[in-house]
Parts: structure tokens; C-alpha cells; sequence
């Protein structure tokens, strides 16, 4: 191969490595942070959630799911990375429920047991 071809090849290996680069995984959301805001009583009982501005999170896709019932809601982050108030989602103090946050290709949850505002950081779902 000539100078100018391995040149070329070079360049264009370069490139590629650049487009091959992997992901930074984005970290999952803090139960310190998430606040839910528990209303009504019985099987009508309800839950909204928010989350504060995270550069992390700006333009996701937010599920909160309760695992306990099948059922969630979905709604997007603004672009400052905050939520909510969320739509309600059907959901009782003590069960379980997931925050996900999805980026593109990048995805980050976690499972917390229910409580009325500010969640535990050590109150975590059943595996």
C-alpha cells in the first residue's frame, strides 16, 4: 500500500472508532430525590410523582410502573431533566413501584416501596 492509502486508512479507522464508542451508562434515579405525593383511600388511592432538574435525565421518557398492579403511566422529562407532577397513577403506601428513566439506548430504574413524599434510600423492592 502506498503512504497516501495507509493514510486514508487510518483516518478512516479513526472515524469509525469514534462512532463506536460506548455509551456513559446514565445512573439510576435517587430515591432521596423522588417525591410522591400519595391521595384519596382504599383501592381508589393514587400517586403523582416528581423528580428536581438533573442534566441526566433532560429529554427522557419517564415510566412509573406499580409492580404490585401491573399498571403505570408514562410521560417526558422536561428539558431541564425535572418530572412532574406526574399524571396519577393508581398505587397504595407499601407497594411497588418503578422509576424509569430511558434515554435513546440508555435506560436506568429503580424500585421503591410507596411512602407520601420524599422516598428511602433503603426501602427497596422485593427481588
Amino acid at each position: 500500500m502506498s503512504r497516501p492509502s495507509l493514510a486514508i486508512a487510518g483516518v478512516v479507522s479513526l472515524a469509525l472508532a469514534g462512532c463506536l464508542t460506548p455509551s456513559i451508562p446514565i445512573p439510576p434515579p435517587d430515591p432521596g430525590l423522588m417525591t410522591f405525593m400519595v391521595m384519596g383511600d382504599g383501592a381508589n388511592t393514587t400517586a403523582t410523582f416528581s423528580y428536581p432538574a438533573n442534566v441526566n435525565y433532560r429529554d427522557s421518557i419517564v415510566y412509573v410502573y406499580n409492580r404490585d398492579r401491573g399498571l403505570g403511566i408514562i410521560e417526558a422529562s422536561r428539558p431541564d431533566g425535572s418530572v412532574g407532577p406526574t399524571q396519577p397513577v393508581k398505587a397504595a403506601l407499601g407497594e411497588q413501584i418503578v422509576v424509569t428513566f430511558q434515554r435513546e439506548d440508555l435506560t436506568a430504574s429503580t424500585c421503591i416501596r410507596l411512602r407520601n413524599g420524599t422516598q428511602s434510600s433503603t426501602d427497596y423492592c422485593n427481588p
